[in-house]
């Protein structure tokens, strides 16, 4: 794609909120952030039940304290997570630095598919609990469609976060521009100055130098540099950016 660099534009540009939410990744990550919350929702709410003659609440997932644990700690960590990452690719179209985009972008790849193996252990954990729950500790079947949402919801997010991590490689497989975008910084005067027109003539002390042609009272030091003298001064001159300007040094030029 000519003038992005691993599926954004040059940096600086206004931000776009319909382009953004239209974007897949985005749209992933809503999705996934939405059912984080229906997880820790539906666990914390009714995710604790007790028999009839019990005082103390037991986890629904065959009262093992770690499942329940597991989905509590999980949907937080990805909540947090879907929240970072929004905001990051709100700012991504900002960052100049082609390595940073890559960074961000090889971030997002490990990150999500990281993402997607937890929630396919916690599906698998969840449903296994539930399946062995004994049905006399909890007989008035108290959140089961807390417990049936939060296993859904888990299994969900497996394809959600897959999906984030295969669209962001794409991402990087797009690469950058290499017309538009450089690896290392370079300052914008100075390369300017470097692709504008070469130099033509340049005046001093009544002689006249024209881009690498010696002249009477003159000695040529190479592409960029030159030195003028004549019976009364010596002066050294550098090209920079284009230009032959004095740098107030002496040099030993001969007249």
């Amino acid at each position: 794609m000519e003038g992005m660099a691993y599926g954004a534009g040059k940096a600086g540009g206004a931000f776009n909120p319909k382009t953004f939410f239209q974007q897949p990744h985005t749209i992933l990550r809503i999705l996934s952030w939405f059912f984080s919350i229906v997880i820790f929702g539906s666990i914390a709410n009714e995710g604790y039940v007790n028999r009839p003659d019990e005082a103390q609440e037991f986890c629904i997932f065959n009262r093992n304290q770690n499942a329940c644990n597991y989905g509590l700690f999980m949907g937080t960590l990805a909540f947090l997570c879907c929240l970072a990452f929004l905001a990051l690719d709100v700012y991504f179209p900002q960052i100049s630095s082609v390595k940073d985009r890559k960074k961000a972008v090889l971030a997002d790849v490990g990150v999500s598919a990281f993402w997607s193996f937890m929630w396919f252990v916690g599906f698998c954990f969840l449903t296994n609990q539930w399946q062995v729950a004994k049905q006399e500790d909890n007989p008035l079947r108290e959140g089961g469609d807390a417990a049936r949402a939060a296993i859904t919801f888990a299994f969900f997010s497996i394809f959600t976060w897959a999906a984030q991590s295969f669209f962001g490689y794409q991402r990087y497989k797009l690469g950058a521009d290499s017309a538009l975008f450089s690896q290392d910084y370079i300052d914008p005067s100075l390369d300017a100055g470097a692709a504008g027109d070469p130099y033509t003539s340049f005046t001093a002390g009544g002689n006249n130098l024209g881009q690498g042609d010696p002249v009477g009272g003159s000695s040529y030091q190479g592409i960029n540099e030159c030195c003028l003298g004549n019976a009364l001064w010596t002066a050294c001159y550098r090209r920079i950016a284009g230009w032959w300007t004095s740098e107030g040094i002496l040099c030993d030029c001969v007249a």
